[in-house]
């Protein structure tokens, strides 16, 4: 399955940096403000999006860009497979 390398997620960045350590596994990063960046190779844009509201509640929202430098196609998309698994949430 080829997951998608942008797209907007709805979380704040401190949930999305709580998050983080349990989808990258061990792969120790680095964090420059609107980037992370992997011991590995792959690197993570955050942009802050304008919030949206669902009823009377906000919702923040980030912008998530992925480059992966020197990898293949089957590394980044296992990478994006743990990834996603780990930023998965329930709806309904």
């Amino acid at each position: 399955m080829k997951f998608p390398l942008s797209f907007v997620a709805t979380v704040s960045r401190s949930e999305f940096l709580r998050l983080l350590p349990a989808a990258v596994g061990s792969d120790v990063f680095a964090d420059d403000g609107d980037v992370l960046t992997g011991a590995s190779g792959w690197r993570i844009r955050l942009a802050a999006l304008p919030e949206i509201a669902f009823g009377r509640i906000p919702l923040e929202r980030l912008q998530v860009d992925f480059s992966f430098d020197g990898w293949s196609a089957v590394d980044v998309d296992a990478f994006m497979r743990r990834f996603s698994l780990h930023f998965q949430r329930g709806g309904g």
